[in-house]
């Protein structure tokens, strides 16, 4: 017997410990597998080794292994066998297919982090090298549903809408959900929070009440008011995708199978009969050309319809920011604007009432080609607005807030337009890195206001966008990368000089 050390450290996985003496007698290393068991309890775990942080004749255990074995002071060792889940995973480099339990087995090893990151990155690489045929991505996908909590409404159509991201300031869910719901349909909308973006619909709809709660709370919540706005990550929701996404982003690739399973999943999980996928098409999104997005769009109908769930896709356009402001209270503040039918933005007004518009219809409240007017109908009579209300408040939130009490950063500064003429293009992806950097989304206050967009006029010396942060440093460090390359483009504007350093 082993005595614990403990170290209070979450990792995420099991994983324990071994001084390099007690391993090496052992005839264990670095990254084996391990058999801890301690009195009334036992888990499989990653061992790692170490000359000083624990002793000869001790254990270490992190907070993940040391809650399972339930606070031993003594433990036992033994080596482990490895996951058969590491063979599929060898198949799939060989590129040949596997069987739906062989992917089942794959997924639920994820769950339970009985694989390190090393071989879940092999995973992920290889499902990008060799993508996973369409049979294969069902059994992706029931298996990404079975391996988590669902949701079984007893009221149906249940309603959900997705967008595949790309396009900054993309706040229509905060529109959609009340409008969909003030219809009579469900819709538990689970969202993400921000990885790469300047803030997701979850960092937004925090401003607003809590966002974390178990599925039973979403079920709940969607059957008392209709919607629900909340994180998924909070919820044990197809529990794979979250540390897929994690190895995808630390490896800069998107498999597209675990793409399509990964938005399909979670919409199953929930209990969804009918998904209106919203794809932001145009140059710096996910997808460049309409093309792209019909292929997407057959592939995501057609795995829809392998598990029972109809999907329509709305291509829209991508080229430029949704609305005029890119972080979270800003967005915000904008979206109840509209909500509040104090005017806001034509972009984000007309693209939350045709994706609204699609689900109504799908959902049966009104015939093909009839939602959008019906959205607009339940928008600018209140309805919507006293629905998001009744959701805030359902979640926690204060259902008496309107814009004028969205609070954006004190320091902000204008970049200004170095020439004359008509905005002609957009860089997203720069005006994200902008907002990050004047603080979004960690800070709620930070981001960008867009004072002029595609095709407006503008005069040299007038503002193109507005930064905000609650910090002043950070201000000026966005400023400083803002006026280095602006994210505007108007047209004539001289865009880069070299050679960058003058030659003598």
């Amino acid at each position: 017997m082993l005595e614990v050390h403990h170290f209070d450290i979450d990792i995420g996985q099991n994983k324990v410990m071994l001084n390099q003496e007690d391993a090496r007698r052992m005839g264990l290393n670095a990254g084996d597998r391990v058999r801890v068991r301690a009195k009334g309890a036992a888990i499989t775990a990653l061992l790692d080794t170490t000359k000083q942080m624990v002793n000869v004749g001790q254990l270490g255990l992190f907070t993940e292994a040391y809650a399972e074995l339930r606070s031993p002071k003594e433990a036992d060792v033994m080596p482990a066998p490895r996951p058969a889940s590491l063979y599929y995973i060898k198949s799939i480099m060989d590129g040949k297919k596997l069987s739906e339990e062989q992917i089942r087995n794959i997924v639920q090893d994820i769950v339970d982090n009985n694989l390190s990151d090393v071989e879940l990155s092999a995973y992920v690489t290889a499902s990008y090298i060799h993508n996973l045929d369409a049979e294969q991505t069902e059994w992706l996908t029931k298996a990404m549903i079975a391996t988590g909590d669902r949701i079984h409404f007893d009221t149906h159509p249940v309603m959900d809408k997705h967008s595949i991201g790309g396009v900054p300031g993309n706040k229509v869910s905060l529109l959609v959900v009340p409008i969909v719901a003030a219809a009579g349909l469900l819709i538990p909308k689970t969202s993400s929070r921000a990885i790469t973006g300047a803030g997701g619909t979850a960092d937004l709809m925090e401003i607003l009440a809590p966002v974390e709660f178990t599925a039973d709370e979403i079920k709940e919540i969607t059957e008392s008011v209709g919607g629900v706005i909340a994180w998924g990550g909070a919820t044990n929701i197809a529990p794979a995708d979250d540390k897929l996404i994690r190895a995808e982003y630390a490896l800069s690739v998107d498999p597209y199978s675990q793409m399509l399973a990964s938005i399909m999943a979670k919409k199953g999980a929930v209990g969804a009969d009918a998904v209106v996928i919203d794809m932001p098409v145009g140059p710096g999104t996910k997808l460049p050309t309409t093309e792209s997005g019909r292929i997407l769009a057959k592939d995501l109908i057609d795995l829809g319809q392998r598990l029972g769930i109809r999907v329509e896709a709305a291509m829209t356009f991508g080229g430029s920011p949704v609305g005029r402001t890119v972080g979270p209270a800003l967005e915000i503040k904008e979206a109840l604007t509209v909500l509040e039918n104090k005017g806001g933005p034509n972009s984000l007004r007309e693209k939350s009432l045709a994706l609204a518009g699609i689900l109504l219809e799908m959902g049966g409240i009104v015939g093909r080609g009839d939602g959008p007017n019906a959205a607009e109908q339940i928008l600018t009579s209140g309805k919507a607005l006293a629905k998001l209300k009744q959701i805030i408040e359902a979640q926690g939130g204060d259902p008496k807030v309107s814009s004028d009490d969205i609070q954006v950063g004190q320091y902000y500064e204008d970049i200004l337009s170095p020439t004359a003429g008509y905005i002609v293009a957009f860089y997203n992806k720069r005006i994200v890195e902008i907002a990050r950097l004047a603080g979004a989304p960690a800070d709620k206050t930070a981001g960008v206001i867009i004072t002029k967009k595609m095709g407006e006029s503008v005069k040299a010396g007038e503002p193109l966008m507005t930064i905000y942060s609650s910090c002043e440093w950070d201000l000026q460090s966005a400023v400083k990368d803002a006026k280095r390359s602006v994210p505007i483009v108007v047209e004539g504007m001289l865009l880069e000089r070299y050679p960058r350093v003058m030659e003598i």
